[in-house]
């Protein structure tokens, strides 16, 4: 089937599919300035269609990038030895905001700590594959495209029977088995803060895709240094949580004393090796966008290899010679503050008037640890259907890795795109929307 009966097939299905996600209440949840809102989170038919030539070289390229950012994880928390030997500079690590000094010495299973991690791509005009980001705190999405898929496998059966497209089924069975590999003994658990949080239909979808548990706040206790759940069936023992709230809220009596959404005293639990923890607490040293700058360093490092992925040309003000560059170029830079998410605190130079571009330049002089600056990579559009038309809109793609006693690349993804037609921000927080994301078998 050429790419043009697959268009029409899937947009002549789309409205009975975008209906079927509302049903479904598959919605992204936003909280800001005190007040909670959920909106749909848009559907887009036409497929992002990846090659198994492509999908070769990006796994490869991923499980070596994770593999090395779970070295650096067991290190910083353990020798050091990164540190010492002048690779990554030591007041550069501590004064990181995901840096937590209360993981110190603690060793997970397995010595996994980015158990699933999302690694957001984008691919430049000319073909080349740029890493943007690595998300390895609580990257959501992975349910959008799963859910998508299914609802379109029903609506078209003859577009996914007539073209060799690897089965994205199998995200639910690759958690399963990573929060199985992890296990203490215990059931699974998926623990979430509750309705209001943003990925909350994630939470409750991957729950049931896995067979774990969903618990909230209140199902978790602590006795005897074991965790367990209350469920229909009594007290039973957790062995398993994947938790999907920040580690400053996971437990009262190590980190923030006023959460009421943790459980008290899991982190003794998970200190003395009596129940895992996905992702574990202390990720977001890895996922800082300054730290970002240095995971090449770190795959030559660890690895002894030459990154397969690159990343975007980066600059650290933290340099006096990227400060120097960034200064003298901010004009046509993208500026980063390296503790948001989500679309947030990124600037592009090109944007600012002279009054914006004089607090830029004063902000990266005189706190120069809070940015990053790279170049703008100019990535493809990809094809969105709007009111009956088909247009382009920038998308990047977030790909999911699993690391438990294997590390595989999911065969599938969130592609995010903007809606807005001058923008590069496509994150859904922003107003964006997703598609399917198709890997070719060979």
């Amino acid at each position: 089937m050429e790419n043009l009966d697959i268009i029409k097939s899937l947009v002549a299905n789309s409205g009975p599919i975008n209906e079927q996600l509302a049903r479904y209440g598959v919605k992204f949840g936003i909280y800001k300035n005190g007040s909670f809102n959920e909106r749909l989170f848009p559907f887009d038919p036409i497929p992002r269609i990846i090659s198994a030539l492509d999908w070769a070289f990006l796994q490869k390229g991923l499980v070596q990038r994770v593999t090395a950012l779970n070295h650096f994880l067991y290190d910083i928390y353990s020798r050091k030895q990164i540190i010492s030997d002048g690779i990554v500079p030591e007041d550069f690590v501590f004064s990181s905001s995901g840096y937590l000094a209360q993981c110190e010495g603690i060793l997970p299973p397995y010595c996994v700590y980015s158990h699933i991690s999302g690694i957001d791509l984008v691919q430049s005009k000319d073909g080349t594959w740029y890493v943007l980001e690595d998300n390895l705190r609580i990257p959501s999405g992975a349910s959008y495209p799963l859910i998508a898929r299914g609802l379109s496998r029903k609506c078209s059966p003859d577009t996914f029977a007539q073209n060799h497209i690897l089965d994205n089924r199998s995200y639910g069975i690759m958690l399963r088995d990573v929060m199985d590999d992890m296990n203490r003994g215990g059931i699974n658990v998926i623990y979430t803060p509750g309705r209001y949080n943003a990925a909350y239909f994630e939470h409750a979808y991957l729950a049931e895709q896995t067979g774990s548990v969903l618990a909230q706040p209140g199902d978790l206790f602590v006795e005897n240094n074991v965790a367990y759940c209350r469920t229909l069936s009594g007290k039973e023992r957790v062995g398993a949580i994947y938790r999907r709230i920040s580690d400053e809220y996971l437990d009262p009596l190590t980190f923030l004393s006023e959460s009421l959404i943790g459980i008290p005293g899991i982190m003794d639990v998970y200190k003395n090796g009596n129940v895992a923890i996905i992702n574990a607490p202390g990720n977001g040293i890895a996922d800082d966008k300054g730290i970002y700058y240095f995971v090449p360093k770190m795959i030559r490092y660890y690895l002894k290899e030459e990154p397969i992925l690159q990343n975007a040309p980066t600059y650290l003000p933290f340099y006096e010679d990227d400060r120097k560059y960034v200064l003298a170029n901010l004009k046509k830079l993208v500026i980063k503050d390296v503790a948001e998410a989500g679309g947030y605190g990124v600037l592009f130079g090109r944007d600012m008037d002279s009054s914006k571009l004089s607090e830029m330049e004063n902000l990266i002089r005189t706190q120069p640890r809070r940015w990053i600056a790279q170049e703008v990579i100019d990535f493809k559009d990809l094809p969105i259907m709007e009111n009956g038309q088909q247009i382009e809109r920038k998308a990047d793609l977030r790909a999911f890795v699993l690391y438990g006693k294997l590390t595989q690349a999911w065969p599938s993804g969130l592609t995010r795109f903007s809606r807005n037609p001058d923008s590069f921000i496509v994150n859904s927080s922003q107003g964006g929307g997703f598609k399917d994301t198709w890997v070719m078998a060979e």
